[in-house]
């Protein structure tokens, strides 16, 4: 179908690595915890679990097959199964949004990612000794204020994101995610090993896993369905981009679970490592997005070992960051690999500087244009910032909107021999085959359609 011009995984490992990792981000280390506090706790977290595995797998399935079908990037793929399919042009939309969407979502996500180099840096410091809420919220209020500190920051994430990318697939991206992924599960075990003993993970458990119904509105459900696609990827075009290097004797449908399986792992375990330190400290769980910057400082600055424990935070904080921002520049510099087939490393930081073009307006959203609210004129969005809006606009918005597509897409357009052949569910694993097909036909597109209208007309 095609004549690419990309290298492939050097194992199973190394995808399986390189994927989760792509998958496992702030998403559940930053967003995970706050969202979760926002909305209920153990029942938003069921619904988030229902999200991932009924509708965010089997989509992780059909990206992963069709980049393989086609050996290219994301509007490489799309164009050539429309291609070979016979389909009406406006599917193409799907290629453009699978860029567009780690082009936003890397735009403001880099943001983040700086507000955690930073407070590694001030970690390192012994900055957090003994510190106030009243002080954790200057000092936190004081970075967010400093246009020219978080610009430049943005630019370091970028950077080195790109250099990473630039290295190319074997040299680059599998050498970092193979040091990355185990230091974060690393981290995460030490702290949580850390709460068994000295702090209220007993509450953390009951806050994670006995679910309060009466909590769960309409607006949760939304929110959960996003946090799962913006969790483990879906719709973000990095397993279209994973998929097409990926060797043909892989089993795509074992690889999709355990991607999924891995991402949501890490997200109940960054839930069990943050929230027994958030109440043994007396801490509001719900705080929203300051949870790690504002709450956990003052955690770290009165408890026993806070010193190396806010370091390992921060710094499981940068490597979630990092794991994420590879996969979502690698789409971008895939499909300019194709396009000029020019040098790798000057095509990531092009595309990285690009992306910093765009980044500069959330990463100004509370300094220079704090008093800026861009869709003021929609009541329910009247009041987000520049930087709420990104989030916004790519976790709830086009990330289901190109999930549907692609559910749609691979449901009723391309074909089902094409499918039974690339994910290897031969006539003895029919069941399973057919039961994928439908949900990817019927229940994903009804899902995600019903959950995402519903939500945005609340």
């Amino acid at each position: 179908m095609s004549s690419s011009v990309h290298q492939t995984w050097s194992s199973r490992g190394a995808f399986l690595l390189a994927t989760a990792g792509a998958a496992v981000g702030l998403g559940n280390v930053w967003r995970f915890p706050f969202v979760t506090g926002q909305n209920g706790g153990a029942a938003f977290v069921l619904v988030y679990l229902a999200c991932v595995f009924l509708i965010g797998v089997p989509i992780i399935m059909a990206e992963l097959a069709m980049g393989r079908m086609a050996q290219l990037s994301p509007i490489g793929t799309i164009n050539a199964l429309v291609s070979k399919e016979h389909a009406g042009p406006v599917w193409r939309a799907i290629g453009f949004l699978s860029l567009a969407v780690p082009f936003m979502g890397f735009s403001y996500y880099s943001v983040v990612a700086g507000w955690s180099l930073y407070y590694t840096a001030d970690a390192m410091l012994g900055a957090f000794q003994a510190m106030s809420t009243a002080e954790s919220q200057t000092l936190f209020g004081g970075l967010v204020a400093a246009p020219l500190t978080n610009v430049l920051l943005q630019g370091a994430v970028l950077m080195a994101t790109a250099a990473i990318v630039g290295g190319g697939l074997r040299g680059g991206i599998e050498r970092a995610t193979k040091i990355m992924m185990p230091g974060l599960l690393l981290i995460l075990l030490i702290m949580i090993g850390y709460n068994l003993v000295a702090a209220d993970i007993g509450q953390a458990f009951t806050f994670l896993f006995a679910p309060d119904f009466s909590r769960l509105t309409m607006t949760s459900i939304l929110i959960a369905l996003g946090q799962a696609f913006f969790s483990v990827g879906v719709g973000v075009g990095f397993m279209i981009t994973y998929g097409a290097y990926l060797p043909k004797d892989v089993s795509i449908p074992r690889a999709a679970v355990t991607v999924a399986s891995v991402d949501t792992l890490v997200a109940l375990l960054a839930g069990l490592a943050i929230f027994p330190i958030v109440f043994s400290s007396g801490l509001d769980p719900s705080e929203g997005p300051g949870l790690v910057f504002m709450t956990m400082p003052v955690a770290f600055g009165v408890m026993p070992l806070g010193y190396l424990l806010g370091i390992l935070f921060f710094l499981l904080l940068v490597l979630a960051a990092f794991t994420t921002t590879i996969g979502m520049l690698e789409p971008i510099v895939s499909y300019l690999e194709e396009r000029w087939r020019s040098s790798r490393l000057v095509m990531s930081c092009a595309a990285g500087l690009v992306v910093w073009m765009s980044g500069v307006f959330p990463a100004l959203s509370d300094n220079v244009l704090a008093g800026v609210r861009p869709v003021s004129f929609i009541p329910a969005l009247a009041d987000k910032s520049v930087f709420e809006v990104y989030d916004f606009l790519t976790a709830s918005v086009l990330i289901p909107i190109n999930a549907l597509l692609i559910a749609l897409f691979a449901g009723w357009i391309v074909t089902r021999s094409a499918f039974e052949q690339e994910l290897a569910m031969d006539r003895d694993k029919a069941f399973s085959f057919s039961l994928w097909h439908i949900l990817i036909r019927y229940v994903v597109p009804f899902a995600v359609l019903v959950i995402t209208v519903t939500g945005l007309m609340g």
